[in-house]
């Protein structure tokens, strides 16, 4: 979980602000704690390429150091999300590669997945139009989901010829949707429509396109106001009981629960409760 380091603390220099970071292969804007990123290749429907894995990879990795950022948007420009993984740009030289090299590409485009996951700030995914393969993937790795009537999720690796084990699709999607659908949608790759990821629990709300991106930062800007520190704990959470029992969970969660009573957090919420006031969180 993210903490803040003060100035006079001798680990300061680990930790940076990610304001001025200037990314290659996406748009990012931070405001006010939050930062959207943008997949930004409109014209193609926002495809990913070797380089933008890359990029993104490296980001959500330097977000467990970030000092000003607390929640992430994470959308697509042109009305689309992203259509996966580039047709000529990757597709095309992967069949070109050897296995070490092709080896080393899918654990990249996991440790995307992976540190998607490991960072301690809430991501909200806002998902219009086209969302396939690895961008279903990303809407997958992402906290919490809002699209949009038109929107279409799909997990198209059958239909290059590839299983539908991908990027951690398999642990993933049953966990979201339940074992039987995320079969038929692992198996088939046919699209699953707004409607049914409402009803099945992949997305949290719906909206239309215009009221999207304003639904979504006002979700991520909450977030941002509240406990953070507590938020990554609880993300952190989440993540790690996959594996646990029962009783291992409900003791990882009081030893997790007692941490955060040591915050000032804690405290500020007891003292605004007291004067029948608004807390005002600060992440300590």
């Amino acid at each position: 979980m993210k903490h803040p380091i003060p100035d006079h603390n001798p680990m300061r220099g680990q930790y940076s602000a990610m304001a001025d970071t200037t990314p290659q292969h996406f748009a990012l804007n931070v405001s006010e704690g939050v930062a959207t990123v943008t997949l930004n290749r409109p014209e193609r429907k926002n495809p990913l390429t070797f380089d933008s894995y890359a990029e993104l990879r490296d980001w959500f990795l330097a977000l467990q150091r970030a000092t000003d950022i607390k929640a992430v948007v994470l959308t697509g420009a042109g009305n689309n999300f992203c259509s996966g993984g580039d047709v000529h740009e990757i597709i095309g030289p992967l069949t070109k590669m050897s296995m070490p090299e092709l080896l080393a590409f899918t654990r990249m485009t996991g440790a995307l997945v992976s540190a998607m996951r490991a960072c301690p700030q809430p991501i909200v995914a806002a998902l219009d139009g086209v969302c396939a393969g690895a961008g279903a993937m990303m809407a997958l790795a992402s906290d919490l989901r809002l699209g949009t009537p038109s929107a279409t999720v799909a997990f198209l690796f059958t239909r290059v010829g590839l299983a539908g084990a991908d990027m951690g699709a398999c642990a993933l999607l049953p966990r979201m949707i339940g074992q039987g659908r995320a079969s038929e949608l692992l198996f088939t790759g046919r699209a699953m429509s707004a409607t049914e990821g409402h009803a099945w629990g992949f997305f949290n709300a719906l909206h239309d396109s215009a009221a999207l991106l304003p639904a979504a930062h006002k979700l991520a800007a909450q977030l941002a106001q509240g406990p953070t520190f507590a938020h990554g704990m609880t993300k952190t959470m989440l993540h790690q009981e996959w594996a646990m029992t029962l009783d291992q969970a409900i003791e990882a969660e009081a030893q997790a629960q007692a941490i955060c009573m040591q915050t000032q957090d804690f405290r500020r919420a007891y003292e605004a409760f007291a004067a029948k006031q608004r807390p005002v969180f600060e992440g300590d």
